[in-house]
């Protein structure tokens, strides 16, 4: 099974995440935003967290019109699967892969700390955890409250696609929204990060099991 990382300037958790997928059992290719098609075979696309692009304008907008994005969302839209982490998250925002909006943090403040995060919608990137249970990982962002209208919220809601909320909510999200997934539950956007808490040596393994279990997942389809 194969994942590509998308490279951005400004990206500081590329290697992190070929790292995470690589441990899981993925073969793993870095993809430049400038390249226009993903390599063949691939299974999943890990957009990385970062400041893509110095996170100018807005974060993750100028990333999300990068030449690369045309064949990320083509990947998206005929059901492939996506990971956006953080930054990652930003950009789907901004491509339409995912919806809603990531805000400046409700304190106006940097925030880089574990936080608890509560898993709920069942996906394939959720199911390695048991339901209802709660895991530690990172956060690190400046812009990581989520925003969508009501109506969005609703239906996020009511079609379980709220994949993590925060037990502790750090930035004000609506409705303590950490992760969301897309309609057909192959795309997902989170802000805190899996793979810094992937390993040993990170102190913590729990986001291990989220790319264990996809590759499990993605082996067996």
């Amino acid at each position: 099974m194969k994942a590509a990382v998308i490279v951005f300037p400004g990206s500081n958790c590329d290697r992190d995440m070929a790292c995470a997928f690589e441990n899981a059992g993925l073969s793993v290719e870095m993809v430049w935003h400038k390249d226009t098609a993903l390599p063949q075979g691939v299974d999943i696309v890990g957009v990385p967290g970062g400041f893509s692009f110095g996170d100018y304008l807005r974060c993750g907008a100028i990333a999300a019109n990068a030449p690369i994005i045309g064949a990320v969302r083509a990947h998206g839209e005929r059901g492939g699967y996506v990971l956006g982490v953080c930054n990652g998250f930003q950009v789907l925002t901004e491509t339409g892969l995912l919806p809603g909006a990531l805000l400046r943090n409700a304190g106006l403040k940097y925030i880089c700390r574990t936080i608890g995060l509560k898993v709920e919608g069942g996906s394939v990137y959720t199911d390695g955890y048991g339901a209802d249970s709660t895991l530690a990982l990172p956060i690190a962002h400046h812009d990581g409250n989520y925003f969508a209208d009501d109506k969005t919220l609703d239906m996020l809601e009511g079609e379980g696609r709220v994949a993590f909320r925060y037990t502790d909510n750090p930035n004000g999200s609506a409705r303590d929204i950490a992760g969301v997934l897309s309609e057909n539950r192959r795309v997902l956007g989170m802000m805190p990060h899996p793979e810094r808490a992937a390993e040993a040596a990170h102190g913590n393994e729990d986001g291990a099991r989220l790319f264990a279990h996809l590759t499990g997942a993605l082996t067996a389809a």
